[in-house]
């Protein structure tokens, strides 16, 4: 099977070595997005709710640019600075993710790039209906 990378101007380019996104066959593999513009490429400290909304816009974009919705994310990580903002990121993260949200964990961890609240990264799979 063939690999290919998803980029788009809707969002961020990478800031290391890594693709926005990868799929392979009718499997997409989203990068954990962070909150950064994805149109002057920088991150600014912003509350977690509102960091969270451009995470979910960010992975939206890269979905749309690989032909797929939330509807098909069928696995999210989501890994936040502090476990304080669960109840947060959450309702944010809820207003996107459907009926049948997809598999997950959340935790807590020490420091995330940037220095940002929340990254979030997804795995799709285009045969969801």
């Amino acid at each position: 099977m063939k690999k290919t990378a998803i980029n788009t101007s809707g969002a961020p380019k990478p800031i290391a070595p890594y693709s926005p996104a990868i799929q392979v066959g009718n499997l997409l593999f989203i990068s954990g997005q962070i909150a950064m513009d994805p149109i002057e490429q920088v991150y600014r400290p912003l509350p977690v709710e509102e960091e969270t909304e451009r995470v979910m816009q960010n992975i939206e974009a890269l979905l749309t640019a690989a032909g797929m919705s939330w509807s098909h994310v069928v696995k999210a990580s989501i890994f936040m600075k502090d476990m304080a903002d669960y109840g947060k990121i959450n309702e944010v993260y809820g207003k996107y993710v459907g009926e049948v949200p997809p598999a997950r964990e959340a935790v807590q961890v020490s420091q995330l790039p940037r220095d940002c609240k929340v990254e979030i990264s997804v795995i799709a799979h285009l045969d969801i209906v």
